[in-house]
């Protein structure tokens, strides 16, 4: 039972027409519906941790850029505060995707905003924050108004097992992965708003991470259009071997599966690529 994971991904689809304060009281209740699923199914013996997982930039989007000033909030803001609380009354681990952060000085380049993932334990706590590293350039406004984060952030999902965050366009950067998997983590969790343009690119480039570390990869985009661009959806649970165990369509869904993490010792054991590293 130690190394069993029940993982949800809520590949959530809005518009810009959906207020914030709407959306997440609607996120909210996804929490909720998902927590009740794993109840009912589990029956008593629920002893298996739920992890559960939202998309990038889902309350402010992540691409309606002329809003993230006024929707910047601090980590104990509202957004964090209505997940924590239902981290806490559902008993679930809940990466609660990202929100735009307005920092409490500016940063290295003067800039007081950043892209912020925020994680919960069951009992409530925040137990992780990562700063997005990699930040979308090609013209994008977030290398120009956000901070870029500087530090790793890994979580522990079950017993012993460890999970490193990342977000996104991260996803594009291997190298990245690599100082995760040396930092001890099975399990990657990549939060995204992929656009449907490049969603080729992300599901390929999600089996991609899981296969050279050999790691689960636990990645969930954003449906629906905001800030004038249709999102990709494609939220996908990849297993260390590559195998897409779960793979979501292009509008809201919620994907749900319990995965065994003693499955990446087996893949290293049976293929051990990682051994012969010499770089």
């Amino acid at each position: 039972m130690g190394s069993l994971l029940r993982v949800s991904l809520i590949q959530l689809g809005y518009a810009d027409s959906e207020s914030v304060r709407d959306r997440t009281a609607r996120v909210a209740d996804l929490v909720r519906r998902t927590a009740a699923d794993r109840t009912d199914a589990e029956g008593s013996g629920g002893e298996v941790p739920h992890l559960v997982v939202l998309p990038e930039l889902w309350g402010p989007t992540a691409f309606d850029f002329r809003d993230w000033e006024e929707r910047a909030e601090p980590l104990d803001g509202p957004i964090a505060t209505a997940m924590q609380e239902v981290a806490r009354e559902c008993g679930v681990l809940l990466h609660a995707g990202s929100i735009v952060e307005r920092l409490s000085s500016p940063g290295p380049e003067g800039k007081s905003l950043a892209n912020t993932s925020l994680v919960f334990g069951p009992d409530g706590q925040r137990v992780a924050v990562y700063r997005k590293i990699h930040r979308f350039g090609f013209g994008s406004v977030e290398p120009k108004v956000m901070e870029a984060g500087s530090a790793l952030a890994s979580i522990e999902v079950a017993d012993g097992h460890r999970a490193g965050l990342s977000t996104c366009y991260d996803l594009r950067f291997p190298e990245l992965y690599r100082r995760l998997l040396d930092d001890g983590a099975e399990v990657f969790i990549v939060p995204a708003a992929w656009p449907t343009a490049r969603v080729g690119a992300w599901t390929l480039l999600g089996r991609a991470r899981a296969v050279e570390n050999q790691c689960f990869v636990l990645a969930c985009n954003t449906a629906g259009t905001h800030g004038g661009l249709q999102m990709g959806g494609r939220s996908q649970v990849v297993s260390p071997m590559g195998e897409v165990l779960a793979e979501a369509g292009a509008d809201e869904e919620l994907l749900d599966v319990t995965i065994d993490l003693a499955d990446v010792a087996v893949a290293r054991e049976k293929f051990p690529v990682l051994a012969d590293r010499r770089l």
